[in-house]
């Protein structure tokens, strides 16, 4: 049997938008992403969740957005506090799945819904 190559790990997010440099600096702000100049970041280890969906799924937010991003954090509460501080627009509604964790969402300056998972 010839063995398989497997990826070991995301390489990169890349996101389309109509001014990179302000959808950047919103991520490291309001998300606290750690980006070089080049975009290079150095996040925790941890689990990564890879999905497929229905394509008519609502899950996403907008059905136009094809994929949509999920980052871990620490405290969720936290985090979707800071970012109503900073004027995002975040979902009310919170979920729970009991041993996985919790999530909530929030809408980026380019209208991509971003999830973010407090795992358990």
């Amino acid at each position: 049997m010839v063995p398989v190559e497997r990826v070991i790990g995301i390489g990169g997010v890349f996101l389309r938008a109509t001014d990179p440099a302000a959808l950047g600096a919103w991520y490291r702000e309001a998300l606290g992403i750690d980006a070089d100049e080049h975009g290079l970041w150095f996040p925790d280890a941890g689990p990564t969740v890879f999905a497929a969906f229905a394509h008519d799924t609502d899950y996403f937010g907008a059905r136009t957005q094809q994929a949509m991003i999920n980052f871990r954090v620490r405290d969720l509460d936290a985090m979707l506090a800071q970012l109503r501080r900073l004027g995002a627009e975040v979902v009310d509604d919170l979920q729970e799945m009991d041993g996985v964790g919790r999530f909530g969402w929030v809408t980026d300056p380019e209208g991509n819904r971003v999830e973010l998972w407090q795992p358990a």
